[in-house]
């Protein structure tokens, strides 16, 4: 396998993905590094990041977003009022949208699409109302479709995302307790009919307890649960 047309996708660890197109547009999706057992300590992040992309207000998706757009020059998008609480946390650079719009960001058009989730947020002032739950799908100039779901629970609409985009590379949560588990991502692959699946979102904390091979098990051979070391560029399966 190649990758498809130049598109890196790395997963850093729970839900943080780095994805470089062609183009050279980058984009880290829920950048959880202190604190994350999983982060990969010897991984350098690249010194340009064009935007730090956030599917909901919990600690283990959005505590490097201030740190990494500071540092790395990125620009945080989000739904409108988590980008809001971004930047009142000293964001420089945000862009707020909704559920079903789309901006052109680089090379990608960026769609927020539905998730079954909370989305509140805490600090040193208490909880705080973040939106609405969200995923991504990034539609990448001649390269592929990639879907990141963010946290949620299997739901039936999973369908229309096929439908309106035909995700190559499902980016699912599989480790129960907080979002879907192995049986239940199973059944969102089913609706999405990706290519291949990246899981996310286990083995991170105990009660994470879905495994990659669980998922593999319960979904058919015609598509791929990659099994990436956190930090270890993934392959893209270059449609036939």
């Amino acid at each position: 396998m190649n990758s498809l047309s130049g598109t890196q996708v790395t997963w850093l660890g729970h839900a943080m993905v780095l994805v470089k197109t062609a183009g050279g547009t980058t984009f880290l999706i829920d950048p959880f590094i202190e604190g994350n057992p999983k982060y990969p300590k010897e991984f350098v992040l690249p010194a340009k990041i064009d935007y730090v992309l956030l599917t909901h207000g919990h600690f283990d998706h959005i505590s490097g977003a201030v740190p990494v757009a500071a540092g790395h020059g990125a620009t945080v998008v989000a739904v409108y009022e988590l980008a809001a609480y971004v930047a009142g946390k000293g964001a420089a650079s945000t862009i707020g949208m909704n559920l079903g719009g789309t901006v052109q960001l680089g090379d990608a058009a960026v769609t927020m699409v539905e998730s079954k989730h909370s989305s509140a947020t805490q600090d040193e002032q208490g909880t705080h109302y973040a939106g609405v739950a969200a995923g991504f799908v990034l539609t990448i100039e001649d390269g592929p479709v990639l879907y990141h779901a963010g946290d949620t629970a299997v739901f039936g609409d999973m369908q229309l995302i096929r439908e309106l985009y035909q995700p190559r590379l499902a980016m699912l949560p599989i480790g129960g307790h907080f979002t879907m588990g192995p049986r239940e991502a199973a059944l969102a692959v089913r609706l999405l009919k990706p290519a291949q699946v990246l899981p996310l979102h286990f083995g991170t904390f105990p009660p994470l307890k879905g495994t990659p091979d669980a998922l593999a098990a319960l979904i058919g051979s015609d598509v791929d649960v990659l099994r990436p070391q956190p930090g270890e560029p993934i392959q893209i399966r270059v449609p036939e």
